[in-house]
């Protein structure tokens, strides 16, 4: 089942962004996510205004699914897009590029940090914590990608795909990290 919008049937599901409890009878977003406890994905609920700030692109594929009127619907319409220009949409997945929002990451390439509020890309490593490895996120200058990809033997040209269908982030900052890619 994909993301989609419902009444909430009871008041106990807490909204995943806020923490706070969804009333009976209010709609909700309800995100697929995978489970711990089996193959079976469960979802995750959320506020439809706090879906419209951290997850404006699951909210609006729901919203554009859903026959029924949405109260508000100006105010979350305003929202999503608000959350997609600024780049505080969550990414649909590795690779994508966004800003960094502290100034602690290094690159993975050159091994200095990437400022705060710098344009970064985000691609998938190998972690070891405990001694299991596990797959995280690691990030790059954009001018330091394509010395990656190549010193790693990737694809520079799938990179770029991912990152465009990933990515959260204004068109005009998407395409001038697309530039510098290359």
């Amino acid at each position: 089942m994909p993301n989609h919008l419902e009444q909430a049937r009871t008041g106990r599901a807490s909204c995943r962004s806020c923490k706070k409890a969804i009333a009976k009878d209010e709609l909700r977003l309800g995100v697929e996510a995978a489970s711990a406890f089996g193959d079976t994905p469960s979802l995750q609920w959320h506020h439809l205004p706090c879906a419209a700030a951290k997850l404006p692109v699951e909210l609006g594929d729901a919203l554009k699914a859903f026959a029924s009127e949405v109260p508000d619907r100006a105010a979350l319409d305003a929202t999503m897009a608000e959350a997609i220009t600024k780049g505080h949409a969550k990414p649909a997945g590795l690779p994508y590029a966004d800003r960094a929002p502290t100034g602690r990451a290094r690159c993975l390439q050159c091994a200095e940090p990437v400022a705060k509020d710098a344009l970064r890309v985000a691609v998938e490593r190998e972690l070891t914590v405990g001694g299991a490895v596990q797959a995280g996120a690691g990030y790059l200058h954009p001018a330091c990608v394509a010395a990656h990809v190549t010193a790693q033997g990737g694809d520079l040209d799938e990179l770029v795909a991912g990152v465009r269908a990933n990515s959260r982030i204004a068109a005009a900052e998407l395409e001038a990290v697309v530039a510098a890619l290359r």
